[in-house]
């Protein structure tokens, strides 16, 4: 026996380089097969996004072009200016309508107009051009996405139609106005003139950047992958010398666990009696659970009741992944994460523990909802600026003829109190058109260094009455006192009355409505709080929204308005309310604009 235990740690030495090698390539092999894996589902993820996205484009350029064939309009100079409108998006680079040889016949960079666009010989024939395509094509030396199919404005039965009723108009429109059939214009979809096809080319560079970012993260990832299993397997190997092997496995061990202590997310894991024998400080910051009171504990006792779900899984073999979940941990309220879990056996199948990792998704959450609220307000904004500008001035003439009519009909009592019912509703429209103008209009600032505590006295002043009318009493408190702002004093006023305004309207009688001002780092936290019956969680989400009002008299666009101007101030305003717990909205600014900011006004 004795030359047999001499003779196994040579071997072991001979052998474990090649284990060592043969090891390290399989978990470079499976590192590399994951990244790849998540490289190419991130490539297909922002193709199909940016499909998507042109596909809108496609079907909002042929929703232009019916509406107007409706409108009956100068059909040219409104394709026309459609196609350069959308052009001029941050992401679309360029729109162009062609006929089936290639040839451009609308583009909005009108010089292009009559000129190749492509081959159509390399695009895809058939009934398959009747759905969305895509390719990577270069243009001034930079990569762009395009998007295409058939242009299909108008089937044959609609222009067959549209035209017969034109000329049954006799050449008038809906309005009565003369018009002549050679003023519409479309980009040809007629039988005699062949099919055309739209293409809209995308600004990549934004998702490139992110896939590059994401090749980062992966690379990150699978290094630290790397280093731990060759950890693991130096671990394993070290044994030749009980002194050396203790060294190393505690360098090890030291080195896996300052790692793992530090990966940005929050890492549990169990022994073999399922009680805690690892928590970390994002898994402690996550729950909200000291380290020392976790150890030794059950999982059931530290994460929600929904861990049962997880719970059954593992148990059953399966690994958990990326379940996104709200969570209350305790009695804080719940936050939304990202649940990961896991049985970890050895190297003969027996049960050793088991892993939960923790993810704290508030912040993708929040973007996710910025983002989308970003391009809604966009697209809003758009189309309110049309709308309200078109509304205005039939106005105008509805309350003259109003305003005439009333002074005539002295005679008539009953009529002349109907004429001024209609001038009345008239203003009151044309109030909520110029609240809606109001939002629409991007935001120009005028800026200055201005003292906060100033002007929060002087916004306040204005509601004075207001509150001592409900007997709400009024509290500021500025620190420092002599703290300044680069802001435009004129529209953040506008913000700040709006919320005092909903807050002393919320409390009705009997209140306190307080003002808190103070330097925190290089941000300026404000918080705007009152003691009335706060907003249900239900409606908290919406508030920002606009046209989101629980009042019966309001117009939902004071609140839209005030998170417009604290956005164009590069700030972020937020709201935390309860029923029956008041609501605070707080604003965050920081101390100087870090670049100028120049909006372009709206015509009204």
């Amino acid at each position: 026996m004795k030359p047999e235990t001499n003779h196994l740690p040579r071997l072991g030495l001979q052998a474990s380089p090649w284990i060592l090698l043969g090891g390290a390539l399989i978990l470079l092999l499976v590192v590399a097969a994951m990244a790849l894996q998540d490289i190419n589902r991130e490539k297909e993820n922002m193709s199909r996004i940016l499909i998507e996205k042109g596909a809108a484009w496609i079907k909002a350029i042929e929703a232009g072009t019916r509406l107007g064939m409706r409108r009956m309009m100068r059909g040219e100079d409104q394709f026309q200016n459609l196609l350069e409108e959308t052009a001029g998006q941050s992401d679309v680079r360029y729109v162009a309508v062609t006929d089936e040889k290639g040839f451009i016949l609308a583009h909005n960079d009108i010089t292009r107009k009559g000129k190749p666009h492509i081959d159509h010989r390399s695009l895809p024939t058939g009934k398959a051009l009747t759905r969305e395509h895509w390719r990577l094509v270069e243009e001034n030396g930079q990569k762009v996405f395009e998007v295409y199919r058939e242009f299909r404005p108008l089937s044959r039965q609609e222009m067959i139609h549209r035209l017969r009723r034109f000329q049954e108009l006799g050449g008038r429109d809906a309005m009565g106005g003369h018009r002549h059939q050679q003023e519409i214009w479309l980009p040809p979809q007629r039988p005699d003139h062949g099919k055309r096809f739209i293409f809209v080319g995308l600004d990549i560079s934004p998702f490139e950047q992110a896939r590059k970012e994401d090749l980062k993260r992966s690379l990150i990832i699978s290094s630290v992958l790397l280093l731990l299993g060759f950890g693991g397997y130096i671990s394993i190997f070290w044994v030749q010398n009980y002194r050396a092997a203790r060294r190393s496995l505690q360098e090890s061990d030291t080195f896996t666990d300052e790692v793992v202590a530090n990966l940005p997310v929050g890492l549990m894991a169990t022994d073999r009696n399922g009680n805690i024998a690892f928590f970390n400080a994002v898994a402690e910051r996550i729950t909200g659970l000291p380290h020392d009171q976790a150890y030794g504990r059950a999982l059931e006792d530290v994460l929600p009741p929904d861990w049962h779900v997880f719970k059954q899984a593992i148990e059953s073999g399966r690994t958990v992944i990326e379940q996104e979940k709200e969570c209350a941990f305790g009695n804080r309220k719940a936050v939304p994460v990202s649940v990961s879990a896991a049985r970890i056996t050895g190297e003969e199948g027996q049960f050793l523990g088991n892993v939960v990792i923790l993810r704290d998704i508030a912040d993708v959450r929040r973007l996710q909802e910025e983002i989308r609220r970003t391009e809604k307000l966009a697209a809003l904004g758009g189309l309110a600026a049309g709308v309200a500008h078109e509304i205005r001035n039939p106005l105008s003439s509805i309350k003259g003829i109003a305003t005439y009519f009333r002074d005539r009909l002295d005679t008539a009592p009953a009529d002349k109190e109907t004429a001024e019912v209609m001038i009345q509703e008239v203003d009151r429209l044309n109030r909520v058109i110029s609240e809606l103008l109001e939002f629409a209009r991007p935001p120009q600032l005028k800026t200055r260094m201005t003292p906060l505590g100033d002007l929060v006295r002087h916004t306040l002043r204005l509601v004075q009455q207001d509150a001592q009318s409900s007997d709400i009493d009024l509290q500021v408190t500025v620190t420092p006192k002599d703290l300044s702002l680069e802001m435009d004093p004129d529209r953040f006023s506008q913000c700040l009355l709006n919320l005092y305004l909903n807050a002393i309207q919320a409390m009705e009688n009997d209140g306190t409505l307080s003002i808190d001002c103070a330097l925190k780092g290089e941000n300026v936290i404000l918080k705007i709080s009152d003691t009335g019956p706060g907003i249900s969680r239900a409606h908290l989400q919406h508030v920002f929204n606009p046209y989101f009002t629980t009042k019966p008299s309001g117009s939902g666009l004071g609140l839209a308005i005030a998170h417009k101007i604290v956005e164009a101030h590069q700030g972020r305003i937020t709201v935390d309310s309860a029923p029956g717990q008041g609501t605070v909205f707080t604003i965050t600014l920081p101390q100087g604009l870090r670049a100028p900011i120049h909006g372009a006004t709206t015509d009204e």
